[in-house]
């Protein structure tokens, strides 16, 4: 059993919803990072999301966009975002982490280190999800396999527009949790709608028996709190990235905290 799957069952056991934050490794500081995510499981994360830095991130909006050029002016790339989870789990051996990225860095990393390089050296550092927004499930059964051997899970988005014969391929491949992405459109680009989530979900799992997160347009305790009562898990992403953005140093851990409590306290409310 994964890190992710051993969370989501305890959660269950305990009646609680799992609160997934996200954040683009190397943003805002290039070390910062692992402070970072130790800050946002002390605040009450149950699994943490974390963006790899890519030059042209197409389902993102303006604010991780720009995240993701700050971490890349910063110097940070896979390899870099390898080594901050490793450099967290010299602490944190339970809290699951689940990379969130595009294709072309992952295929790179390989080109440059060797055939299933990334896989091998993922795992090596403590990785327990990889999200890859650009490989469709059809074409994913291998690398899936590779990830599974090595413990890790391959988590796939579903939209609005998703197609039953898209849930049921998604089905096949997926595991850990589906992120559900509750907006049609970019992350950040506007609130989400609660009660088109509510219809959404039980169509979801007539397809889908593992977890499903409910991500995108979540700003406030009070979304959170609406979307944890028909999802087994909210993620936030851009809010955090708006909240940490120009911020100095001393302020990003807690500020983080601070938001976040906020929302694990309404979820568990």
């Amino acid at each position: 059993m994964s890190r992710i799957s051993d969370t989501f069952s305890k959660l269950k056991e305990e009646g609680r919803k799992a609160l997934i934050p996200y954040v683009t490794a190397g943003f805002p500081f290039a070390a910062i990072t692992p402070s970072l995510m130790h800050g946002m499981v002390e605040a009450g994360a149950d699994v943490i999301e974390l963006g790899v830095p890519f030059s042209d991130p197409m389902a993102d909006g303006p604010t991780i966009q720009r995240a993701g050029d700050k971490a890349i002016a910063n110097g940070v790339g896979l390899k870099q975002v390898l080594g901050y989870v490793a450099e967290f789990r010299k602490k944190d051996s339970t809290t699951p982490v689940v990379l969130m990225g595009y294709a072309n860095p992952v295929e790179r990393y390989d080109q440059i280190h060797g055939e299933d390089a990334f896989v091998n050296q993922a795992a090596e550092a403590g990785v327990d999800g990889v999200l890859i927004v650009d490989y469709p499930p059809e074409e994913c059964e291998e690398f899936a396999a590779k990830l599974r051997e090595r413990n890790m899970d391959l988590i796939f988005l579903l939209a609005p527009t998703s197609t039953d014969e898209r849930m049921q391929q998604v089905a096949r491949v997926a595991s850990g949790y589906v992120y559900y992405v509750s907006l049609k459109g970019v992350t950040g680009s506007a609130a989400v709608d609660t009660s088109a989530v509510e219809a959404m979900l039980p169509r979801i799992r007539q397809h889908v028996s593992i977890p499903v997160g409910v991500g995108f347009g979540i700003r406030d305790a009070q979304t959170a709190q609406a979307v944890g009562r028909v999802a087994d898990a909210v993620i936030i992403g851009s809010r955090i990235i708006d909240l940490l953005d120009n911020q100095p140093h001393e302020k990003i851990v807690p500020l983080a905290i601070d938001f976040l409590r906020g929302v694990r306290k309404a979820l568990d409310a």
